[in-house]
Order: C-alpha cells, then structure tokens, then sequence
C-alpha cells in the first residue's frame, strides 16, 4: 500500500464498517424487533394515548419487557460518525495532519500557492518540487494517484462533454454510481423482506444525485471517499438486511416459541406420567 491514498481509504473504509458489523446487526435485530411489538404499542396507544407520560411508562416496560433497545437502531450511525469526519478532515486537510504545520500556516501557503484547498496545495508542492518551510517532507511523498487519476484535482463540470471531457470526471460518476448501486439493491431486498413497508423509490435518486453533485464540488480525494464510503457500507447494510430480514428474524422467533411450547408440553406429559406413578 505505501503512501498511497486511494488504498489506504478504501482499505480503512473496509475495516471500520467490518468492525462496526456486530452493532450494525444488534440495530437490525433491534429494528425487527420494534415490527414485531408493533401491534402491542398500537394498543398501548390507544388505551394510553391521552395520557403522554403514562404511555410513555409503558412503552418503556413493554420494551424492557421484550428486551428491545430503544436506541439500537441509532447507535451504529452514532458511532461511525467519528470516524467518517475523521476521515474526511484527513483528507480535506492533508498539509495540517500530515504536513504539521497549523490550520493558519496552511491558509497562507494556499494563499500563495494560489489554491483554494490544502489537497490543490500538495498537487502544487509536489508538482514544482518546491516545499514551503515549517511543512513536513511527508506531504511529498503522498501519493493521491488512483489509476492515473490526479485525486488532488477537482472535477470542473463542463455541459460541453465531448470537447471538454476531464478523467478526473470518473470519481463524481464513480460516487454515483457507487450510490445508485447500493440504493437499488438496498430498495429490492427491501421489497424481499418485508414486503408492508412503504415503498421508497420515489427516493432511490436522490443520494447518487447528491454524492454526483459532491463529487464535483470537491477534490477527487473527497469524492473517492465518498464513493468507497457508499459502496463498502452499502453493501455491507445490504448484506445485513438480507441475512437478518424481517421475515428471516420473524419466522426464527416464531419457530423458538414452537420449540419453547413442545418442550413446556413434553415437560408437563412428563410429570403428569411422573405423578401417575407416584400414586400407584
């Protein structure tokens, strides 16, 4: 892997939603969970409804009750959120945390430079070989290439597209590309596996149009990201909805409860004969 960027997000990318997988399973179970006490919330609703505190009482105990969390399906995205940002200040800011210099220091150099962000700052510096004082010789050495792709420059948007048409154009396409995959397949297991829940493909463009219209505000280091970002989550949240569905987890819990009430029953016929016994 080296110096090189596009590796080094895509390989980090992968191992913090393969970490996060065990807490990104708890809020699937935790989502079926809160399908399948819907209907004792309904009544709780109605018997409780005027009174907010009281249904809220009880809400809680039904849930504790059910050993459901209230807040599982939040928690995974809590938790990533740090280190998406992390991320993407690492490379928003690669002068600051990998050149060591200040947030202050590095407005100058782009000041002089002439750029309008810290990722055109190094594709300056590396590309005249001139390094400005105080900055660390890492920045030279960092390697922003993606398959002869410069992902320090940003795309420029031309309607023009035959005249006009820039490489560096892939990675806003890619990041839309990457997103309308994942929203396609995420919309069909979606249908698959729970087939009541309200159809959102009235929806399924607008994220990739949004990561298209990022990709080309921003360098093509902060669009590979996104792009990585939507693919690798994407398809690891499709993974969990497949093998943890609603109907899946449903049909499983119903199937315990069938195991649970034959073993309550055997246990019973067993103690009647037991007790039958007894009083011969």
């Amino acid at each position: 892997m080296g110096n090189n960027f596009a590796a080094a997000v895509f390989l980090f990318t992968l191992f913090i939603n393969l970490a996060l997988l065990p807490l990104t399973v708890k809020s699937q179970k935790a989502s079926v969970g809160q399908m399948r006490i819907k209907p004792k919330l309904d009544e709780l609703k109605k018997k409780y409804g005027d009174d907010k505190q009281r249904y809220s009482q009880e809400m809680q105990k039904l849930y504790q009750q059910e050993n459901i969390s209230m807040s599982g399906g939040c928690l995974p995205t809590l938790i990533r959120m740090p280190f998406l940002f992390s991320v993407y200040y690492l490379i928003t800011q690669p002068l600051t945390y990998f050149g060591g210099v200040s947030a202050e220091k590095a407005a100058e150099i782009m000041k002089t430079l002439g750029v309008k962000s810290q990722v055109e700052a190094v594709n300056v510096i590396q590309s005249t070989g001139n390094l400005p004082a105080g900055v660390d010789s890492a920045v030279e050495r960092l390697d922003f290439s993606f398959f002869g792709l410069n992902l320090t420059e940003t795309p420029k948007f031309n309607i023009d597209i035959f005249n006009n048409f820039q490489w560096i154009w892939l990675i806003p396409i890619m990041a839309f590309a990457a997103q309308m995959l994942t929203s396609i397949i995420s919309l069909r297991l979606q249908k698959r596996t729970n087939p009541d829940a309200p159809s959102m493909s009235g929806m399924i463009l607008t994220m990739p149009l949004i990561s298209l219209f990022i990709g080309f505000s921003v360098p093509g280091a902060v669009g590979f990201y996104w792009a990585c970002s939507s693919l690798v989550g994407g398809l690891i949240q499709a993974g969990v909805q497949y093998f943890y569905g609603p109907q899946k987890m449903l049909a499983a819990e119903r199937a315990k409860d069938i195991v649970r009430v034959y073993e309550e029953e055997q246990k019973y016929i067993a103690n009647r004969v037991t007790d039958k016994e007894s009083d011969k």
